[in-house]
């Protein structure tokens, strides 16, 4: 019977160590997908033995991936992924899909949490602590937010990245029970969720085109003839326009007002599902990522957008 392989803790602190360089290839078709892959070779290296077996492992890492790339976001995906490619080489039954679900679906939510905790709040709580002591000539302001941040970053890393390698191994451990089965099915879920929150927010497509223009009534547009000059009238203007009233003696209703009015974000989710239709086909992210910039562009040119 072969020995069990076992990814020791110096092969743990070197993808931990490697891990620091998520961003260093990062590019708009795949995002992060190059630091990923660089950060999991020592446990690929040790896991797997053949050419094959460890091309094939770089393969199925350098797919998508992006997330908060400090502190404690990526570290736990990372400790997870290398306890199910530590069973995997041992036998279980994981395959590419598994992994790559389970990695998709940790990265959407451990990003909404990594903004608004550690660039919203600590590194500006220690940014100001720096700042207040380099204002006053302390030349300890910069070197303190220097080794806090850094040493608040690679512990972070370290403990999720074992925290995740550890709740990883359970998980896998339960392969008999379907519970990877059913975390793999969540994650999946919980992914595509986190994709449709998305559209709304990062997918934006304005139709320029005037379907009417209608001349507005006396009062209901504020007339700017008739305010009084300097802070006074600016401050009418505001009033006015609090209480409804227009800016312009002119209604204009666009093509993108009518379609916001039935469904908001429509013509965004139609653009995404096309995307993810032309992906299932096999075209080239970056054709794609080309195409839609051939078409915003021309679209604008010809007043469309």
């Amino acid at each position: 019977m072969s020995k069990e392989l076992k990814l020791t803790k110096r092969d743990r602190i070197s993808v931990w160590f490697r891990s620091f360089f998520l961003q260093g290839s990062w590019n708009y078709e795949r995002m992060q997908n190059g630091g990923w892959a660089f950060a999991m070779i020592p446990a690929i290296r040790k896991l797997y033995k053949t050419k094959e077996e460890r091309a094939a492992a770089l393969e199925r890492h350098l797919e998508f991936f992006n997330t908060h790339p400090y502190v404690a976001v990526a570290s736990p995906v990372v400790g997870v992924t290398l306890a199910l490619e530590e069973e995997r080489a041992n036998g279980a039954p994981i395959d590419d899909v598994t992994i790559q679900g389970v990695k998709i679906g940790m990265m959407g939510p451990l990003a909404g949490i990594g903004d608004p905790v550690f660039w919203f709040t600590v590194r500006p709580i220690l940014g100001a602590l720096a700042a207040s002591l380099a204002l006053g000539g302390n030349i300890l302001g910069p070197i303190i937010f220097f080794f806090a941040w850094n040493i608040i970053r690679m512990a972070f890393m370290w403990y999720t990245q074992e925290f995740g390698y550890k709740a990883g191994s359970r998980i896998s451990e339960d392969l008999s029970g379907n519970m990877l089965q059913d975390i793999t099915k969540g994650a999946s879920i919980l992914g595509m969720f986190i994709l449709g929150s998305l559209v709304n927010r990062w997918v934006s497509v304005k139709f320029a085109p005037v379907v009417s223009s209608v001349k507005l009534s006396d009062g209901a547009f504020i007339d700017w003839s008739k305010l009084p000059a300097g802070a006074e009238g600016v401050k009418q203007a505001l009033l006015q326009q609090a209480s409804g009233m227009s800016l312009t003696d002119t209604k204009v209703t666009t093509l993108q007002n009518n379609l916001d009015s039935l469904i908001p974000g429509f013509v965004g989710l139609l653009i995404t599902l096309l995307c993810m239709w032309l992906l299932k086909r096999k075209v080239s992210p970056i054709i794609i990522i080309l195409g839609l910039f051939i078409i915003g562009i021309v679209f604008h040119l010809i007043g469309l957008m």
